[in-house]
């Protein structure tokens, strides 16, 4: 790539697009960091978030093999280099990384490196990070002088990159605090739910209970009647208490993926209910973190709708791979319901909430059913 004054401007913008169309902290990372290395065509680069321990929180890196990343070994520390760029918010950009006396060497599975360019990722006097590039793909200065390594160019298109790369971080972080909250207000609505439910159920238990009782010795066959109702009472409330679990239960999407999370959650539910629940993937690889937690909840809805409401005795949950994307449907064969009174309906089977979440990913929800025939609820998201 060769900079001129204004040369390199049309790839920022295609990197700071790519950037704002991520809301989670992790992709967000990832993107700035492959698209640094792609707008200076290094050999390397990495980002690191610093943690309050000297250390860093999160460290990303583009170019290394997940091996080679394994093979290094354990993250490293706010020092040398590092230090000087988190703690000064300085640029530092070298002709030979190793020839520098902060330099104090790196494990043995590390690439070689050494032209060297560094900068502060920060929002007003709040470092939030440094972006480092190494081993420019251009030919080496040579003892006569000639060859290349990083430029003031390079260093300014990285430095624009750096301020969006900086508004990108805030805005995530705010989505996923956003998020966080939303998720707490989610728990203390079901659990208030849970409460009201559970509790009418019991109180309901204990009445006919105790009708049961005085009713044994005069009206044997009544008490039976009231018993049969305590059975059903019990069950009722045991259900409720099942399906508050698997709601309230926080996914594990960030550490498992969405894969084996569905298949966990199905697994749960094809115990605790009567019909046969089942989870089949096929040739599913990671979606952006937006797209799978919206799928899982999409997955969520569904479920909660088959077994709780349709009378279904299979529900069969299929992922599979579209392209860049994936598809996720839930298919029963239960009581299934008129698709021309979904306007009724819809508020009822959290239909509009499903639609609502797919969209929101840039992904679509389409619903087939008919009644006596079961539904189908298909999600359809496309990737990143």
């Amino acid at each position: 790539m060769t900079n001129g004054p204004g040369a390199g401007i049309p790839a920022v913008s295609t990197a700071i697009l790519a950037m704002s169309r991520h809301l989670e902290v992790r992709d967000v990372l990832k993107t700035i960091v492959a698209s640094a290395r792609e707008l200076l065509d290094a050999e390397y680069a990495a980002l690191g978030v610093p943690d309050d321990h000297g250390g860093f929180a999160q460290f990303v890196v583009d170019g290394v093999s997940a091996e080679q990343w394994k093979a290094i070994g354990p993250l490293p520390r706010q020092h040398g280099i590092l230090a000087a760029m988190l703690h000064n918010a300085t640029p530092e950009r070298l002709a030979d990384v190793r020839a520098d006396p902060r330099f104090g060497g790196w494990p043995a599975a590390h690439p070689d490196m050494s032209d060297f360019l560094g900068l502060p990722v920060a929002d007003g006097d709040e470092i939030l990070g440094a972006l480092f590039l190494a081993n420019k793909r251009c030919p080496k200065p040579s003892s006569d002088g000639n060859g290349c390594g990083f430029t003031a160019d390079d260093e300014r298109l990285l430095g624009i990159l750096a301020q969006h790369a900086a508004i990108a971080l805030t805005n995530a972080r705010l989505y996923e605090r956003s998020r966080e909250l939303t998720i707490a207000g989610e728990r203390a609505r079901l659990a208030h739910e849970l409460h009201d439910a559970v509790a009418q159920k019991l109180f309901s238990l204990r009445l006919t209970a105790q009708a049961a009782t005085a009713l044994v010795d005069r009206d044997p066959a009544r008490a039976k009647d009231e018993l049969h109702q305590v059975a059903a009472l019990a069950a009722e409330a045991a259900e409720e208490l099942r399906a508050a679990v698997v709601e309230l239960r926080p996914a594990a999407l960030d550490e498992d993926g969405l894969v084996a999370t569905l298949r966990s959650q199905v697994q749960v539910l094809d115990r605790a209910h009567s019909a046969s629940v089942t989870f089949a993937a096929h040739g599913v690889r990671a979606l952006p973190a937006a797209q799978e937690e919206a799928m899982l909840r999409v997955a969520q809805e569904a479920l909660h709708n088959a077994l709780r409401h349709s009378d279904a005795a299979r529900v069969e949950v299929t992922l599979s791979r579209n392209g860049q994307g994936a598809v996720l449907r839930i298919a029963d064969d239960g009581r299934g319901f008129d698709p021309g009174a979904v306007r009724r309906a819809g508020r009822h089977l959290g239909l509009v909430s499903m639609h609502d979440r797919a969209g929101g990913v840039g992904g679509k929800l389409t619903v087939e059913s008919e009644p006596g025939k079961g539904t189908a609820v298909e999600m359809e998201v496309p990737g990143g």
